[in-house]
């Protein structure tokens, strides 16, 4: 069987509830039977911060709310220019429509 990574196992039980509090995902952990120290919990949950995977805000002094980070999609150039480019020929593949300007 092949162990995945903690940050891994941590991500999916995140993703898998898109928000959740540090405490509840501590206790999710241990449900699966992963008993982490608390700098090892707050290292792996950095690593995805940084990595721009999550969020991490507190709600009170000893409270954080994690959250699922949406992950913008950047166009390439040369996609967005072939999809105007077949735009256009499309357009113009209706005779007799003139283009509004």
């Amino acid at each position: 069987m092949i162990e995945l990574p903690l940050r891994n196992v941590v991500y999916e039980k995140i993703k898998s509830a898109t928000s959740m509090t540090d405490e509840a995902l501590n206790k999710s952990l241990v449900k699966s039977g992963i008993i982490l120290p608390d700098d090892r919990f707050n290292k792996i949950l950095l690593d995805l911060e940084i990595m721009g995977l999550v969020r991490v805000s507190w709600l009170t002094k000893d409270t954080r709310r994690i959250e699922v980070a949406v992950q913008e999609v950047e166009e390439d150039e040369y996609e967005k220019q072939n999809r105007e480019m077949i735009e256009k020929d499309y357009e113009a593949s209706f005779p007799g429509v003139e283009e509004e300007s």
